[in-house]
């Protein structure tokens, strides 16, 4: 299997970019769009854990558009071949608060989609 094979890699990139700028402005369609449209895809929050596309986007459409902004840390895109990855990064908001998300991505006939997602806080 190939690993990080440079323009797959780049893709997930702008894939993930796109992710986290949609995160931070609220843009709940383009975040509704990078999740895969199936009852398997998973989404734990830090409060929540979300069954299939459905609960995900219900989610969002009531999520509060309020302290969304955030810095990013150590941020880890790893490509697997040419249709699967994973996104890693640890997060900080409010300058005190540390988290961490990790996602798995897919390439479907529609563009790279989050399949799996978890969100959490880490205590302290």
């Amino acid at each position: 299997m190939d690993i990080n094979l440079p323009d797959v890699k780049a893709e997930v990139e702008a894939a993930f970019a796109r992710y986290e700028t949609a995160l931070v402005t609220n843009d709940v369609g383009v975040l509704d769009d990078l999740f895969w449209v199936s009852p398997l895809t998973i989404r734990y929050g830090a409060g929540e854990n979300l069954y299939g596309y459905d609960e995900i986007m219900a989610f969002r459409a009531g999520r509060s558009s309020k302290n969304l902004d955030r810095t990013l840390h150590r941020t880890v895109i790893t490509t697997y071949g040419r249709d699967m990855a994973t996104a890693m990064t640890l997060f900080e908001r409010d300058g005190s608060r540390t988290g961490r998300q990790s996602q798995t991505w897919m390439r479907t006939p529609d563009g790279w989609k989050v399949v799996a997602a978890h969100v959490s806080v880490i205590a302290g």
